[in-house]
């Protein structure tokens, strides 16, 4: 059932259990053609104190004191509501992202809907510490219990809305806690959607809250900011990421961040070669480059250089079906770094400017995937996140000059190795400071594992124990026998 005011199709926020809208909208915009699709309320300062408000009731009140069980069961009917739904998941998903709708289908989707039934599982495979201590004070058990940490803020990127979204608010909630979420200003149907299945799903009031709005001076700032919130998840650049940060400060907040990367590739001459430049490919170009895990830095054994850039030039001239940049603003961005690598050097392999479709897509924001050579490590173009569909591919020699050029940068997040020999895979994976190494694949993820970045990549981890130990703050207690 889809909550809308009369006469018009804005996207509802949820606050204390019920749908909300706010007088003060705006538009909602199909990067695909440029269109406006809806309207998207922004949410005052009082609505998101209600939020916070309603959050910390429901932690006094039913949501509080709900046993594992029922939370476990809580989390499986949102999964269960996402999948019986999974047509208007995809289609709001594609329609406001311009993403492949192969790509909502089986990537951004189905996880989602992993992402809670996971969390249903992991609550009931954890287990806590239990030590029996004899010491010259006494005997004693110690054992430890997790409490959650209280209301959490998140806010969500607007690239892998629901996917990123869910990500964090499965492990909030199955830790206990009560969450206020902001989703992206450009892409905030599909967390609509959820909050509709959620309410379905039968969580007391409070338990999950939905604002809509923009980040600084506005919704974002005044959650991240609010005294009452005790924790704050976040996805998203690592400038916003900092600015949060120094709000945290304040009051002492605990953060978990995942912020840009400049992710590095390093291609072997005994590297598969098909498999390379394939694999490059997807990593460079899925979502036409708007996955914080995407290629933008590309390091190839000389050997095979030239070959492989011209494999993957041609490759990149020929994709089709790939989707715009989320905005104009981020086009305009983008297409500001090709006309700077051009500046500084660069040889345009392929790309480097707007495709012509013939049809309504030209007034989207689309750019070509493009694949530039011929800069040096300090250009601009090559250190800072451009977060479009393009990479710099650049020669090495040795493996420790192809470990180095990796490590020249700020950011830490992901690298890829494409190798045949296992030796050089295990020596050379350990060394790149990267919070995820693929080695001869990209974008292959378990979610019990760790996911985050170093350096200006992030702070903590996430995914299986490591985001529930996030979420949740360990107790000891000590009994004297």
């Amino acid at each position: 059932m889809r909550r809308t005011a009369p006469g018009s199709d804005p996207v509802a926020m949820y606050v204390a259990g019920s749908f909300r809208w706010a007088d003060d909208t705006f538009p909602l915009i199909d990067p695909t053609d440029g269109a406006v699709i809806g309207a998207v309320p922004e949410a005052p300062r009082e609505l998101v104190d209600e939020a916070v408000r309603a959050a910390r009731g429901a932690l006094a009140g039913p949501w509080g004191s709900m046993s594992v069980g029922d939370r476990s069961a809580a989390l499986r009917r949102i999964a269960d509501g996402i999948a019986a739904r999974f047509g208007d998941f995809v289609d709001t998903e594609v329609r406001e992202t311009g993403k492949p709708r192969a790509l909502a289908e089986t990537m951004d989707i189905p996880r989602a809907i992993d992402n809670f039934r996971a969390y249903a599982d992991l609550l009931y495979a954890r287990r806590d510490s239990t030590f029996h201590t004899v010491s010259p004070q006494g005997e004693a058990l110690n054992y430890t219990v997790r409490r959650p940490l209280g209301v959490v803020a998140v806010i969500s990127p607007w690239n892998l809305p629901l996917l990123l979204l869910s990500w964090k608010v499965a492990p909030a909630l199955a830790a206990g806690n009560a969450v206020v979420a902001k989703p992206s200003e450009e892409t905030p149907g599909t967390a609509a959607l959820l909050a509709e299945v959620i309410h379905e799903a039968g969580l007391p009031p409070g338990a999950f809250n939905l604002l809509h709005g923009h980040g600084a001076g506005a919704a974002g700032e005044f959650l991240t900011s609010h005294p009452e919130v005790d924790a704050i998840a976040f996805t998203g650049e690592s400038a916003t990421g900092s600015a949060i940060m120094r709000a945290a400060a304040d009051h002492v907040t605990p953060v978990s961040f995942e912020l840009g990367g400049k992710n590095a590739a390093l291609v072997f001459a005994d590297a598969d070669f098909e498999a390379a430049v394939e694999g490059t490919l997807r990593s460079a170009f899925t979502h036409s480059g708007q996955i914080c895990l995407c290629t933008e830095r590309v390091y190839v054994e000389r050997p095979i250089y030239d070959e492989f850039v011209a494999a993957l030039g041609e490759r990149a001239r020929k994709l089709a079906g790939y989707g715009p940049m989320i905005s104009a603003q981020h086009r305009d961005k983008v297409l500001s770094y090709y006309r700077l690598a051009v500046e500084e050097g660069a040889t345009v392999v392929a790309g480097g400017g707007i495709p012509d479709f013939g049809d309504d897509r030209d007034q989207g924001f689309h750019v070509e995937p493009t694949v530039l050579t011929g800069l040096p490590s300090t250009a601009r173009t090559v250190r800072e996140e451009i977060f479009g569909p393009v990479c710099h591919v650049a020669p090495f020699d040795t493996e420790d000059e192809a470990v180095r050029l990796a490590n020249d940068s700020a950011y830490g997040l992901a690298a890829t190795v494409w190798t045949t020999n296992l030796s050089r895979a295990h020596r050379v994976a350990p060394r790149v400071e990267a919070g995820i190494v693929w080695v001869n694949c990209w974008n292959l993820r378990d979610l019990r594992t760790p996911f985050g970045g170093v350096k200006a990549s992030g702070i903590g981890r996430e995914g299986g124990e490591y985001s529930l130990d996030f979420f949740s703050e360990p107790v000891n207690v000590c009994v004297r026998i």
